[in-house]
């Protein structure tokens, strides 16, 4: 193994004029791979911000609902006040219960706000009361507190987010997992259509292969020339198409308060550098490819 990377270096850094003029500089194959390179390597970054902008919005939704739950309570508008006390004082005597909030009216109404307006009279209507929970860290007993709340207060009904936060978490999640599978597709894409240019090449060039034989060229030296060519040229495409992908998403609008999958693709610290490990995978995958493609054509034209 330590062999094979070592032999593979030095295809990558030595420099043989000679061998290089065996592919082509420019033409189909150089444009072909160029491009192809630069558009994968753009996918990959808008592939690559989704997931990692899944993985954030999975946190975000399990750290912002995590310990928390709403204690609903339906009554006639002349006993809510008195079953709000009631529900309070149930909850304050409740081990696991780190605080326990009755939400006022203009909360209420910001919660109502954007299914039916600013303008909504939440006092005048009959608006169940909501009382926010906060846990502490060991948690409470959730069936004991709903048997206690159905025989004291049977209007009022204990929500503690796991029916519905569970499988926005689990979308996310699998959102995630989806991006990374496209960066695999994406690749192996490049790999392919890699692997077709350099067959074009090999097959184009195939009479100076012939002429380099007969002067005592081996297939390793004609092999080093296509795959140090293809290897830069899809390095260099893939560079400029990390830059592309990176511009494109700092014109993405940036994420506010309400900011969801779609506003919140930008890379956030750090994550900034990961990007730029698209342009050396995608020269490892052209060398691979190309190594192989030529290591195969050269058999066949032997």
């Amino acid at each position: 193994m330590s062999r094979f990377k070592l032999t593979a270096l030095s295809d990558m850094l030595s420099v043989d004029t000679g061998a290089d003029r065996v592919v082509p500089p420019t033409g189909f194959t150089a444009r072909l791979t160029i491009f192809t390179s630069g558009a994968m390597a753009f996918l990959a970054v808008f592939a690559l911000a989704l997931s990692m902008a899944s993985g954030r919005l999975a946190t975000n939704w399990r750290d912002a609902l995590a310990g928390s739950a709403t204690l609903r309570i339906s009554a006639p508008a002349g006993q809510m006040a008195a079953q709000t006390e009631r529900a309070l004082a149930i909850l304050s005597q409740t081990p696991g219960v780190a605080e326990a909030r009755a939400l006022s009216p203009d909360e209420q109404r910001a919660l109502l706000e954007p299914w039916f307006g600013p303008d909504l009279p939440v006092e005048s209507l009959p608006v169940p009361q909501l009382i926010e929970i906060r846990e502490t860290g060991e948690g409470y007993d959730g069936d004991g507190l709903r048997l206690r709340l159905q025989a004291e207060l049977p209007g009022a009904v204990l929500d503690d987010h796991t029916r519905w936060r569970r499988p926005l978490v689990e979308a996310a999640g699998r959102l995630k997992i989806l991006g990374w599978l496209a960066i695999g597709l994406i690749f192996g894409a490049m790999g392919a259509m890699i692997t077709l240019a350099a067959n074009a090449a090999l097959a184009a060039n195939a009479q100076v292969i012939q002429v380099l034989r007969l002067v005592g060229a081996t297939d390793t030296y004609i092999a080093r020339a296509f795959v140090r060519r293809f290897t830069i040229r899809t390095l260099i495409g893939a560079f400029a198409g990390v830059l592309a992908g990176l511009l494109a998403v700092l014109l993405l609008p940036s994420a506010g308060a309400e900011a969801g999958i779609l506003t919140g693709l930008r890379f956030q610290g750090l994550n900034w550098l990961w990007p730029f490990l698209v342009p050396p995978l995608a020269a490892v995958v052209a060398f691979a490819a190309t190594r192989w493609a030529a290591m195969r054509v050269l058999e066949d034209l032997s």
